[in-house]
């Protein structure tokens, strides 16, 4: 088979493939901006709202060895600080600190930018028709807000 010439792509492969787009936009855009890719999806998690590091490993998909040590890193780098949680004395909250909130808003809104530039091709009505049938995959599947909806009136 010749690669350089294909039909139209079926849903699982559609569906994979554009995983592999977006996450390279994603690693592109973070490393940029002196990030992991992982780092930066955890500065994109923290900008709404502190969380217990229970919460960041079932929301990242990471196991606890592995979120403490991304915690560990980006916060040597003076991005996020921990804080205990008053709820649980025993427990901390994972914050951004304020140069993180900054880092994070600036990595946030260039990473929207670079992944909505991958639909600048399509019409509107396609662009809102691929948004709803992707919003369905991720409602129906519990996907965890990892990533916030862009905010259009800024």
């Amino acid at each position: 088979m010749n690669e350089n010439v294909e039909g139209p792509l079926g849903i699982v492969p559609a569906l994979v493939r554009s995983t592999f787009l977006v996450n390279a936009v994603y690693e592109a855009s973070a490393r940029e901006y002196g990030l992991t890719q992982q780092q930066g999806q955890l500065l994109c998690v923290l900008m709404p709202r502190s969380y217990g590091m229970g919460e960041l490993g079932a929301m990242l998909g990471l196991a606890k060895s592995s979120l403490t040590g991304l915690v560990d890193r980006t916060e040597r780098n003076g991005l996020v600080q921990r804080k205990p949680d008053p709820q649980d004395s025993r427990a901390v909250r994972v914050t951004l600190t304020g140069r993180g909130a900054k880092l994070a808003r600036e990595f946030y809104d260039e990473t929207c930018r670079r992944v909505e530039e991958l639909t600048s091709g399509f019409p509107e009505e396609e662009r809102d028709t691929l948004a709803a049938l992707l919003g369905r995959i991720v409602t129906d599947n519990k996907v965890p807000t990892v990533f916030m909806e862009p905010d259009r009136s800024r």
